[in-house]
């Protein structure tokens, strides 16, 4: 009885064990299984091209039919215990050259082109220099090669701003004689017959019969021996009196612009001339005639104009923008297209106080010489005018994109980086742009291709903002 209980309680005590034994393998397995049930569950494919486009399982892209690829998981629990630390400079990364959205932790093939992965390394985006929807980019020297990507130094450089206008030429008026006379009268001969005549300094005009003047002349000459006779007086103030007489003639000659050598000449010969002769007052061209031989004249009538060319005036528009840069006294060059390197040079005279409400100009007015004589009257010409924007730091006009509310270039950073920075800048002059804010003098910037790293850093911004910040 005691043998039957012994074999009974061994029997009992051997399945128990095997129980066990069976419950602890079963156990981590199940544990398993359920484990990979959880991460089948957690799949979730994209579309490689639309990476907008989600699915839980495979299938195609409804707006390219693109096969749906898979997109990894990160094991949080293995990327605890793998992750570098906190403060690593940097991570490294795969990344497909055709598709960047594409990028693995380690070497292999892009699921979309079959290109091999090439290894990028992660940057920390510069913070308050980017300007938005743009990235900071990496191409290798290799790459810059075929894009023709180069950089330029910023440098402190004196600037001078050109000013380029048109202007038309017009007589200084200044130099511009009017011929008139004092009395009325006749003309009896012009010497000079046509408009546009050349004239010189002293040279006869025309001549004019003036009964007035005839009388003015016999009345000085009659003075002239009743002055004589009464200075013999023992009485000065008889004496005195002659001689007032005799000026007082010979004033009212000079006051018909009757020259002195003439009224000394009429004195010394006792003839009276009956002809007055007008001469020119300057060099130049007549522009002006109003008279004809016969012709009866007034006091004051204007008879011919004389127009002293070897100064002349250019007037030039000025637009609203340039005027920050027009100087009264700044020198201007005057050049003709038809005429290759001939210049003309001269300094700005004369600003107006107003604009043209038409065209939205100024008026500025240049005072050119022009001893040659080789500008006429409305001629136009080229102006060219220099303005002195001093020292300051400039960056070549090529490097710059300005989209009209914003200015921005890119500048070369390490690793080879190429950083979008947004600047702010002045004037624009020989090929520059004046540099108010944003770069300092040493700085390296993109001069060429542009648009091309442009593009891509804006096409990266894009990426990143769909994938919340991946490469």
């Amino acid at each position: 009885m005691c043998r039957a209980f012994s074999a009974l309680g061994l029997f009992c005590t051997m399945m128990i064990a095997l129980h066990a034994c069976t419950g602890g393998a079963e156990g981590p397995e199940q544990k398993k299984h359920d484990s990979e049930q959880a991460v089948q569950q957690k799949k979730m494919f994209i579309c490689p091209m639309h990476p907008q486009i989600t699915s839980d399982k495979p299938g195609s892209c409804p707006i390219c039919g693109m096969d749906l690829v898979e997109k990894k998981q990160e094991n949080s629990v293995s990327a605890s215990k793998t992750a570098p630390p906190a403060d690593a400079a940097a991570q490294a990364l795969y990344i497909c050259p055709m598709h960047p959205q594409i990028t693995s932790d380690k070497p292999g093939s892009c699921p979309i082109c079959g290109m091999d992965l090439i290894e990028k390394l992660q940057e920390a985006q510069p913070s308050g220099t980017a300007p938005a929807g743009l990235a900071t980019i990496h191409i290798n020297e290799a790459k810059r090669g075929l894009m023709g990507l180069t950089f330029s130094s910023v440098e402190k450089r004196r600037l001078q701003k050109e000013i380029r206008t048109s202007a038309r030429i017009v007589p200084d008026e200044t130099r511009l004689y009017r011929v008139t006379t004092k009395i009325e009268g006749y003309v009896e001969k012009l010497y000079v017959n046509v408009t546009g005549q050349e004239v010189k300094q002293g040279q006869p005009l025309l001549t004019v019969y003036s009964p007035e003047l005839v009388a003015s002349q016999q009345e000085f000459l009659a003075a002239v021996p009743y002055a004589e006779q009464l200075s013999h007086s023992s009485h000065h103030s008889i004496a005195e009196s002659g001689e007032k007489l005799l000026e007082a003639a010979r004033k009212r000659l000079q006051l018909w612009d009757i020259s002195d050598a003439q009224i000394e000449k009429l004195r010394a010969t006792g003839r009276v001339e009956k002809y007055l002769t007008l001469f020119a007052p300057s060099r130049g061209y007549v522009i002006e005639k109003n008279v004809l031989a016969g012709q009866k004249i007034l006091p004051g009538e204007p008879l011919l104009v004389v127009a002293d060319l070897s100064g002349v005036w250019a007037e030039a528009d000025i637009y609203e923008s340039d005027l920050p840069y027009v100087k009264v006294g700044m020198p201007v060059t005057l050049s003709l297209s038809y005429w290759p390197g001939k210049t003309f040079e001269g300094t700005v005279g004369f600003l107006f106080p107003y604009l043209d409400p038409q065209t939205r100009t100024l008026k500025a007015r240049m005072d050119i010489a022009n001893p040659e004589l080789l500008l006429k009257g409305d001629m136009f010409a080229d102006a060219h005018l220099y303005y002195d924007l001093g020292e300051c730091a400039a960056v070549p006009e090529t490097a710059v994109m300005n989209t009209g509310t914003r200015s921005y270039v890119f500048i070369a950073g390490t690793n080879d980086e190429i950083i979008p920075r947004a600047i702010k800048i002045g004037s624009r002059a020989e090929g520059y742009y004046e540099v108010l804010d944003g770069l300092q003098a040493g700085d390296m910037v993109v001069n060429s291709a542009n648009f091309l790293v442009d593009s891509e850093s804006s096409l990266k911004a894009a990426l990143q903002a769909i994938t919340g910040g991946g490469q």
